[in-house]
């Protein structure tokens, strides 16, 4: 048995100006996402986690940052980044870009998993890098309480991913800044215990 917790991280200006990031905009978090961080620390410090899994992007390491601070070990992996979304990132939406990012989310929502936004990444290309990362997580049998720290829509995808479900499914799975779900893994099947909690956050 093991218990997998994954959380997004904490909030950045960026998100605060609902400016796209994606994996090629590396923010730092903002005072708010800090406090989120710390708060989620003072609620799963006690958690003896044997592993802490980041993506590459500074944002999930500083969510994180208490825990490692513990002299808990932890880990890098580029198939934990947000999908790439291209020629959207770094920038305000205008109207163009907003009607052709509608267009990509109702295509994923279809079950067309091939369509990425200008220069961006498809969901099929983050799910593929997804398993590739969830096979070195999974690998060490020794790790039996994970921590993982990630981002939105990829965190969409993986929850799909390990309950087996369809890339389509993925907006049924909201997430708000520092949220958690928390899996269990009998050896074989994952099951969710907890879904965007953010029971640790006190506004």
């Amino acid at each position: 048995m093991k218990k997998i917790y994954i959380i997004r991280h904490g909030e950045t200006e960026f998100n605060k100006l609902s400016i796209v990031q994606g994996q090629g905009v590396d923010t730092s978090l903002n005072e708010t996402g800090i406090n989120q961080g710390l708060q989620f620390f003072e609620k799963y410090k006690t958690i003896p986690f044997d592993k802490i899994y980041v993506s590459n992007l500074k944002r999930t390491q500083q969510t994180i940052q208490p825990f490692i601070d513990l002299g808990l070990p932890f880990q890098k992996l580029r198939g934990l980044n947000e999908i790439s979304w291209g020629d959207f990132e770094g920038k305000a939406q205008d109207f163009k870009e907003r009607e052709f990012y509608q267009h990509a989310v109702n295509s994923w929502n279809s079950g067309n998993y091939d369509v990425a936004v200008a220069n961006g990444e498809t969901p099929n290309q983050m799910q593929k890098r997804q398993k590739e990362a969830l096979e070195i997580i999974m690998a060490n049998e020794q790790e039996n309480t994970i921590l993982i720290c990630m981002h939105g829509r990829a965190m969409k995808s993986l929850v799909c991913t390990l309950l087996n479900e369809p890339l389509k499914n993925m907006d049924n799975y909201e997430h708000r800044n520092t949220c958690l779900y928390l899996f269990n893994y009998d050896g074989e099947n994952f099951s969710l215990e907890l879904a965007n909690d953010v029971s640790h956050i006190k506004d």
